[in-house]
């Protein structure tokens, strides 16, 4: 499956023409003011790049806010304060999310959204359906939602938001206009275990890079993170397998229970490869980030590691980080290949790390 969608690579592509959440907002805008808009946009970026306040200010563009038109007490102007996304659901836009034990957005919320674009709205009103974590919906819920996508109803606006898009169908990716989103000045936001890898890394460098102990410390350290979000997927996956069998055992064959069966066995496996991933992209980015503060370059993408990263900078040349670097570059092509996940890490980390 990973094979046939090889994700490291176009998340790779992806970083590489990612715009600013500004720039992309001009993109839509001026999209907008030719009456070229496209009727579906998927949003994509890691946490703290934008993606909500983006959509946010797409669906401020397309129905424009009363005007305030107030003053303050020194006859200036009142400036209005920019809602979050979810301040602006209601009639006009609907927000669908993973509401389920299971995480999931099912299919009966992309009905409730299709069934919203039909409610007749104001002259010159826009339509919004806004769904975040697109990359959580289940294979019904995308086949209702591919429906809406290639019959979209006049001023009707799809934003999906999404940090994972590569689990999302090939038939959903084609059918929208893809922004990717680079991450914002302040740095990435980075989730629990992605914060658990940088503390890792911060032990490392405090005990020094370019032992081989050291480095066999953080691969193993990595391969138990891997082991535990793998853990936690396949948790999240197996309730929701067993929701649906709970629902349709009933009215429904075994052959179709077994698709099922098989359909989140392969779902599992995608997840967790993503978020493998993920972790291998916060490696790259904190040496990336240790090359730039030896070349006195400003921006970071863990600007709170900047003290880590500028230990290790001063210890090593730069012809050896980037050699270093090489390495994990090299660990996430071959992961891509039928390779040994424990002996390749190892491999990897030694070149790397010690």
């Amino acid at each position: 499956m990973f094979s046939d969608c090889p994700e490291a690579r176009s998340r790779q592509d992806e970083r590489a023409m990612a715009y600013t959440a500004e720039k992309a907002f001009n993109l839509i805008e001026a999209a907008h003011k030719r009456g070229r808009l496209a009727h579906a946009f998927l949003i994509t970026g890691d946490p703290g790049s934008g993606k909500s306040e983006l959509a946010t200010k797409v669906i401020n563009l397309i129905n424009p806010p009363a005007e305030s038109g107030g003053m303050n007490l020194f006859g200036e102007p009142e400036e209005v304060e920019t809602p979050k996304l979810e301040e602006l659901e209601g009639d006009l836009v609907r927000i669908v999310r993973p509401k389920s034990k299971s995480r999931r957005i099912v299919v009966d919320d992309i009905r409730g959204l299709e069934k919203s674009f039909y409610v007749a709205s104001a002259t010159g009103k826009w339509k919004v359906g806004v769904i975040e974590h697109a990359d959580r919906m289940g294979v019904g819920a995308e086949n209702a939602f591919l429906k809406t996508l290639e019959e979209p109803p006049s001023d009707c606006l799809l934003l999906l938001l999404s940090d994972a898009p590569e689990l999302l169908l090939p038939t959903i990716l084609s059918r929208c206009v893809r922004l990717p989103l680079m991450a914002s000045v302040g740095g990435r936001l980075v989730s629990e275990s992605q914060q658990e890898l940088l503390a890792s890394l911060a032990g490392l460098a405090r005990q020094g890079m370019g032992k081989i102990a050291h480095a066999l410390t953080l691969r193993a350290e990595f391969s138990a993170l891997l082991a535990r979000r793998r853990a936690e997927i396949t948790k999240i996956n197996d309730l929701a397998l067993k929701e649906e069998t709970s629902k349709y055992k009933n009215t429904t064959d075994g052959e179709w229970l077994k698709r099922r069966e098989d359909f989140y066995k392969g779902h599992t496996e995608s997840e967790y490869l993503g978020e493998r991933d993920r972790l291998l992209e916060v490696l790259i980015a904190w040496l990336g980030d240790v090359v730039r503060q030896k070349c006195s370059v400003e921006r970071l993408d863990f600007p709170s590691e900047k003290e880590t990263t500028a230990m290790v900078a001063a210890g090593n040349d730069l012809s050896e980080l980037l050699q270093r670097m090489d390495a994990l570059e090299n660990l996430r092509a071959n992961l891509e290949t039928n390779v040994q996940e424990q002996l390749a890490l190892e491999v990897a980390f030694l070149k790397a790390f010690a």
